[in-house]
């Protein structure tokens, strides 16, 4: 750790990390994950496979009416995936204006509003669900930073209605975005015009074929996912959490593409027709099976490897990781085998994880195993994930355990290395 290379790379991803508007785009994110899992899920329920003899879309036509059932879901669906953009807006807005101790309500009412103005109408004087939802969200990133700066700035610089004493807090700060959330919305008003009469065409567009559909499309090679894979296992191994850092830069481009295959599967394509391969599901379920790492492969080769030393220090430790191992929790594996800085566990613990990589985009690739159609928990166990995100098929569970079945057998030569540095510190 003297490498001065390795201090300044370790100084740079700290920061990285800790960076205002990066941690505002995370955990943007992260507050609407619960109604992105929800819309998912009501999409998979909607469009469950059968199940050998028992059909289920169908027992429940039955009850209910042809279609008449699935009415629920797709206004889950409505209320959720198809207005993510505009979810987005808020939330990133709202972290990044608490992060300045500014009112993050109004910084996020205006960050939606301000969206919804550069939304393109339809015919019909409505909105365009096309832009509303995951086709929109660098556009509601950009907005969301760039307008809470805007805010900020104005709030500080002392451009707001100062009430007296004794007004309710609710109506002070109401008063105090008044004349920033009129500022605001002018140049946002203004801006609109200019591209509707000197472009004619909108933002949304404009971002979209510059920079959106770009990145979806670099981000679904498998290159691209195995330098995720490999920065956010290299950032574990020096004790920073690779997957907050790296989150915020892969939600942008991942979530789209799974929102791309669940309507698809919605609209009656099967798992295996959808078009991306590389997805958030993808990597959650087929790679980081018991979190970062696949360590739920390293606890069982510790249990195979260490099998009569019923008190050997890395047994204790997998007896106590184990139970939250198989939800996907793993900092007691990470820091107490430990793998952080563990020179011995370096090289299985990045080369498993692009292993998998490999192995499952390869059996996606070529049709062997659907694609991922859902979005889970995080915490949901191997297998049942595995079933649930191919849109209910056993291949998904068949592919989990081939990569857990290799996880075990590449960590098994590096557990017997550990035990046996362990035992030679141990004796001198």
């Amino acid at each position: 750790m003297n490498n001065k290379f390795m201090q300044k790379f370790i100084e740079i991803a700290g920061r990285i990390g800790a960076q205002r508007h990066l941690v505002a785009i995370r955990d943007g994110f992260v507050a609407i994950m619960p109604l992105i899992i929800v819309g998912s899920l009501a999409i998979l329920v909607n469009n469950f496979p059968p199940l050998g003899a028992l059909n289920f879309v169908e027992w429940m036509n039955g009850i209910f009416g042809e279609g008449n059932w699935q009415a629920v879901g797709g206004s889950i669906w409505n209320g959720t995936f198809a207005v993510l953009g505009l979810l987005i807006a808020f939330s990133i807005a709202y972290n990044l204006a608490k992060s300045y101790e500014v009112d993050g309500l109004s910084a996020g009412l205006i960050s939606a509003a301000a969206y919804i103005m550069l939304v393109p109408e339809t015919p019909d004087w409505g909105l365009s669900f096309a832009w509303l939802g995951a086709q929109g969200l660098f556009v509601a990133i950009i907005i969301a930073l760039v307008l809470t700066e805007l805010f900020r700035f104005l709030v500080k610089s002392k451009f707001t209605i100062k009430m007296p004493e004794g007004v309710p807090d609710g109506v002070a700060r109401s008063f105090t975005a008044l004349i920033p959330a009129t500022i605001i919305l002018i140049i946002v008003g203004f801006f609109q015009a200019m591209m509707n009469v000197f472009a004619e065409i909108s933002i949304f567009e404009v971002i979209f074929n510059v920079i959106q559909e770009p990145l979806q499309g670099l981000g679904n090679t498998l290159p691209a996912a195995i330098v995720v894979s490999f920065l956010n296992h290299l950032l574990w191994f020096f004790g920073l959490h690779g997957t907050n850092i790296i989150g915020s830069v892969i939600e942008p481009v991942y979530l789209p593409l799974i929102q791309t295959n669940l309507e698809l599967f919605q609209g009656g394509m099967s798992a295996f027709e959808v078009p991306y391969i590389v997805t958030k599901p993808f990597l959650d379920s087929f790679v980081f099976m018991g979190g970062s790492g696949a360590t739920i492969a390293l606890l069982i080769a510790i249990f195979i490897v260490i099998r009569h030393e019923k008190n050997h220090p890395y047994r204790e430790v997998a007896k106590l990781s184990a139970p939250a191992g198989l939800f996907n929790i793993n900092e007691p594996v990470i820091f107490g085998l430990p793998i952080v800085l563990n020179p011995v566990m370096l090289i299985p613990f990045i080369l498993v994880p692009v292993t998998l990589t490999i192995t499952s985009y390869i059996a996606l690739a070529t049709g062997i195993v659907p694609k991922t159609v859902a979005i889970l928990p995080w915490t949901t166990p191997p297998i049942l994930s595995g079933y649930l995100v191919t849109g209910g098929s056993w291949r998904g569970i068949a592919l989990q355990l081939f990569n857990l079945t290799l996880a075990v057998l590449m960590y098994i030569p590096f557990i017997m290395a550990g035990v046996r540095a362990l035992k030679q510190r141990m004796e001198g």
